[in-house]
């Protein structure tokens, strides 16, 4: 039995060590079709192919011009005046709070700068927006808007 268990682990082994060899054949084969690609002609080689979307042409009364005015964005929200003298269509808001003595604070600072700083309260988020100018136009309030951001970064657009 000593002879047979011998005899088997052998021939076990015998097999082990040959099954595990690479051939150098399989990385000649590997090597030469690499080769063979590098030293392909160029005409051979196919050029990648661009797609181009086909043009829509459309008169000129479909054709919408845009103003950078038109990109502004500006909110629309029912809001009831707490102090100031009233606003006008559209307004520049550098300030929301949610305690009216953080407003007011912020509306004296804006005073004594100058503006006509005023307070608006929006009801439905239980907000006071602080105002520090307002306009007719949207030109007006956006270039207004513009200038105030060197300060006050979130300053945005109220619209009636």
């Amino acid at each position: 039995m000593k002879k047979y268990f011998v005899v088997c682990a052998t021939i076990c082994a015998a097999l082990a060590m040959t099954g595990c060899k690479s051939s150098e054949s399989a990385y000649k084969k590997a090597y030469e079709k690499a080769k063979a690609q590098e030293t392909q002609p160029v005409e051979t080689q196919q050029a990648p192919v661009n797609v181009v979307a086909p043009v829509e042409t459309k008169t000129v009364s479909e054709t919408r011009v845009v103003d950078n005015l038109d990109n502004v964005q500006v909110r629309q929200e029912n809001y009831s005046l707490v102090s100031g003298s009233g606003l006008k269509n559209f307004s520049v808001v550098v300030g929301s709070f949610s305690v009216l003595a953080n407003a007011e604070g912020l509306q004296a600072q804006l005073k004594d700068r100058g503006y006509d700083a005023q307070i608006v309260k929006n009801e439905s988020r239980n907000m006071y927006r602080v105002v520090a100018a307002t306009f007719d136009s949207k030109s007006e309030a956006t270039a207004s808007r513009n200038d105030f951001r060197a300060k006050y970064p979130d300053a945005w657009l109220l619209a009636k």
